[in-house]
């Protein structure tokens, strides 16, 4: 059950990516033939159906785990076939990255047999034999939607042909029983690692391996931690370790139960929240919500609300009649009551950690499966650890520093850092929308202004609450300041097109008389969504077309933009292709249009998606994802396909 929740993004998405239309990538070819040529009526007859597969990909067994589509080989129903029995060759096991576990699968060739009996009543003369195939292949990167094809061979029916009973069979071979449970899943002892599919029904997306989810864990985790140093959780640390240690007759053992279900209330309300997101949004609808406007709106909304509420506008409290009636159960004591009380305080501590919670939801539902409910654990842990452990030794809480001024400033420059953060999100939405309002200057200046005023608060120069005349600056304020000047400082540069290295990704590009002016900062010119004209191109100068699907409010594809593609030997090589940008996030019949394209032909709506092809609109070459390896992508544009020498 646990396999079945796991993959059924892929699952769905298999299903909807298997109703584009039937122009699309297919790397095997099928073929049929009969053995004997002739055969007389009530004989047996050995049907070879046979897949060639492209190199570096492969094809899935007859029986393979769920959610896998199985290969399916069959003889079309015909009056003239009394029965069949197919056989497959022995497949090569390997673990499959795609899915995280191994797998019985074909490459280069494999070669399916068919024992079929011919009816007593066949009628003599040409019999038409046509082998059904459904079939699912991937490569080391993404998976392709289940297809149909079919393979025709003529038999000739011969009254006076050789009668055989049954066929030969070679070695190696084994009966497939379409009525056999399908295998479980199982993991290999080197590499099994819990892996989410990037090909979510061909979906192109590089895998998330190991390492990515363990690198979002931990910033959950200190997301959590963090969250306790804010105005509204920080003061309630001594009041609420003194509730476990003061209660009537209590151990030491006492305590340490009672604090852990005080953290399992914490941890259930923030994992709810991860499990609601993931049960409304779906593991697979989230994939595209990065590009999405009213999404993108949504959050930006909440985070001038929670930025305006920190810097002090007004009040964000949870009304107190829920406060009061969850107190009242609590009281009763009990480990229900410690429950309630968990529950009763995060909801109180939310006006502080709603923000650490927001921008969580919203990376980790990008990712799609259970991140949302993982990534909300692993906060509530995070926020929730410190409790349990100064609940078993009271001692270290004479040791924390005192709830004061420093609260307020923290919370101030929270605020600061929320409205930063929500121009993200309204840059999604000028882009996709292509208003060109929030240009990459005045989304700058914007981050400029709101990271020179933290700067200025912390330093005593802005007067806002927390920060009163008579306070000293101390050497922790004064370099926290100066840290915000200097970030803010450092942005400058980027307002009249300088690169700014990882912040790419987030801020709006340049636009075009940018990048005619500073053309070596941004690399190659790219054509954009004249897909035809990029072709004609290509044609008439001999030169091969470098396609990149990518998307306005694409994060992944402004970084290869800006960080991958102005490399000197990257952009060296692109100088050798017609380039073209297809945007396939837009709300005009451009990107519509860009979308369908690269779903028809390319089997996948990842972005950014890479695709060399030639005049004649070959494929020669294609490259899902971003990568951080420069060696990676040059291999991919002087793939031997191309033509072309890069070195």
């Amino acid at each position: 059950m646990q396999l079945r929740a796991r993959h059924f993004a892929v699952i769905a998405a298999l299903g909807f990516a298997g109703l584009a239309p039937a122009q699309r990538l297919d790397p095997v070819k099928w073929s049929l033939a009969v053995e004997p040529a002739s055969a007389r009526p009530g004989s047996t007859v050995l049907a070879r159906v046979t897949a060639n597969i492209e190199p570096g990909w492969h094809l899935y067994s007859l029986s393979v785990p769920e959610p896998i589509i199985a290969t399916s080989v069959k003889l079309a129903d015909s009056p003239a076939i009394a029965s069949q029995t197919v056989y497959q060759p022995k497949p090569d096991t390997h673990f499959d990255e795609n899915f995280g576990f191994n797998v019985a699968s074909y490459s280069n060739q494999a070669v399916f047999l068919i024992e079929a009996k011919l009816a007593g009543k066949a009628a003599p003369g040409p019999l038409a034999l046509a082998a059904e195939t459904r079939y699912q292949v991937c490569d080391s990167k993404m998976c392709l939607p289940p297809r149909r094809a079919t393979a025709a061979a003529t038999l000739t029916v011969d009254p006076r042909a050789k009668y055989a009973d049954a066929a030969v069979i070679p070695a190696g071979y084994t009966p497939f029983d379409p009525n056999a449970p399908r295998p479980q899943a199982t993991a290999s002892g080197s590499g099994a690692s819990e892996q989410q599919s990037p090909a979510k029904g061909g979906t192109a997306a590089p895998a998330a391996d190991t390492t990515g989810m363990a690198v979002f864990l931990l910033i959950a985790f200190g997301f959590g931690l963090a969250a306790v140093f804010t105005p509204c959780v920080f003061p309630m640390i001594p009041i609420t370790v003194s509730y476990f240690l003061n209660r009537p007759a209590a151990s030491r053992l006492r305590s340490a139960i009672d604090a852990a279900v005080f953290c399992l209330g914490i941890m259930v309300l923030f994992a709810g929240l991860g499990l609601a997101a993931t049960a409304i949004l779906g593991p697979f609808g989230v994939v595209q919500l990065g590009s999405n406007v009213w999404v993108n709106l949504f959050v930006a909304l909440v985070f001038l609300v929670f930025g305006l509420s920190l810097l002090g506008a007004f009040e964000i409290t949870v009304p107190s009649g829920v406060l009061t009636k969850l107190n009242g159960v609590s009281g009763g004591g009990g480990l229900l009551g410690t429950l309630l009380m968990g529950l009763t305080f995060s909801l109180t501590a939310f006006a502080c950690v709603g923000p650490f919670v927001g921008t969580l939801l919203a990376a980790s539902v990008q990712g799609g499966g259970i991140r949302p409910l993982l990534g909300m654990g692993a906060f509530a842990a995070g926020l929730a650890l410190p409790f349990f452990f100064l609940a078993l030794f009271p001692a270290y809480l004479k040791r924390l520093p005192r709830s004061g001024g420093w609260m307020e400033r923290v919370k101030v420059v929270m605020g600061f850092l929320i409205l930063a953060a929500m121009f993200k999100y309204l840059a999604s939405v000028d882009q996709v929308m292509r208003w060109n309002i929030l240009t990459r200057e005045r989304f700058l200046a914007a981050w400029v202004v709101l990271l020179a005023l933290a700067g200025l608060y912390l330093l005593g120069v802005l007067r806002l609450h927390g920060a009163k005349s008579e306070d000293a600056v101390g050497t922790g304020r004064l370099l926290t300041g100066a840290l915000f000047l200097a970030a803010a400082l450092s942005l400058l540069p980027g307002m009249f097109g300088a690169r700014l290295g990882e912040l790419d990704a987030y801020v709006p590009p340049p636009d075009a008389a940018s990048q005619g002016a500073t053309s070596a900062a941004v690399g190659p010119r790219w054509m954009q969504n004249q897909y035809r004209e990029a072709l004609a191109r290509a044609r008439a100068g001999n030169k091969p077309l470098l396609v990149a699907f990518v998307g306005y409010a694409c994060t992944n594809c402004h970084w290869m933009k800006a960080n991958m593609f102005t490399r000197p030997e990257i952009a060296s090589a692109l100088g050798k292709f017609v380039l073209v940008e297809l945007y396939t996030d837009g709300t005009d019949a451009a990107s519509r249009e860009n979308q369908q394209l690269q779903e028809s032909r390319f089997s996948t709506v990842a972005l950014p998606y890479y695709v060399i092809l030639d005049g004649s609109e070959r494929v020669l070459a294609t490259f899902p994802g971003l990568t951080r390896d420069p060696a990676e992508f040059l291999k991919f544009l002087a793939s031997p396909a191309t033509g072309t020498s890069l070195f």
